[in-house]
């Protein structure tokens, strides 16, 4: 597995300048219960794996032109961002949400993986969280939709998880963030100033920092 970079030796700022240059992002795609899953893959496949999701406005191609690919393909890790059924290139599933994630990961052979889960995916990250959390190698929920409908459910799970919201979220509002990141036992909370929904989006640069540092302080 090839060594993380860390902040100490190249900062911030100089895998940002890597992540500009641009790494390979491979266009893939599988078949899942017949129909089309989409996705884009970076980075060398011994690191960490990590599985990005998106929200309903939203594609793998967002992850592409925010350079979060790149950025954390040129840190060592290996990432993969989905199209969800029905958005990007991918074709509507008959599969449920509450087991499509769990699937389409045994489709990639991943047995475990980050999972960075904005807005609407939470109705796919949520149930492979509480069903199989060990599967889970970390949670980003970044303003998930539907959070409140399993907060019970999330109190007997022990996985790293960042919370991300955005300080001026009018879609759901930041103060769900508190009851999330109580709920699950091992939490870091973050807001990212003046962002909305779309945080990530809206301040990529500080949402990029936190998920970095996150990630490395996970065991690879």
């Amino acid at each position: 597995m090839p060594a993380v970079l860390k902040f100490g030796v190249m900062g911030f700022e100089a895998l940002l300048s890597l992540a500009l240059v641009g790494a390979v992002v491979q266009e893939r795609e599988l078949l899942l219960s017949e129909k089309k899953v989409h996705y884009l893959e970076a980075g060398d496949p011994s690191g960490l794996d990590v599985l990005l999701l998106h929200g309903a406005r939203f594609s793998s191609e967002t992850w592409r032109s925010l350079k979060t690919l790149d950025l954390l393909a040129d840190a060592g890790f290996h990432t993969i961002a989905l199209d969800l059924p029905g958005y990007g290139r991918s074709e509507v599933s008959p599969l449920d949400p509450e087991v499509f994630l769990a699937e389409a990961m045994a489709a990639l052979g991943l047995e475990t993986a980050v999972i960075v889960s904005p807005s609407m995916s939470g109705q796919y990250s949520f149930p492979l969280l509480i069903r199989s959390p060990e599967k889970v190698a970390g949670f980003v929920p970044v303003a998930p939709a539907g959070s409140d409908r399993y907060l019970r459910l999330l109190k007997k799970v022990k996985v790293p998880t960042l919370v991300v919201w955005g300080e001026k979220d009018e879609i759901i509002p930041m103060e769900k963030s508190d009851a999330l990141a109580a709920v699950l036992e091992d939490a870091k909370r973050v807001i990212l100033k003046d962002a909305g929904h779309p945080c990530y989006v809206d301040s990529p640069e500080e949402f990029h920092r936190e998920l970095l540092a996150f990630l490395e302080s996970l065991p690879h």
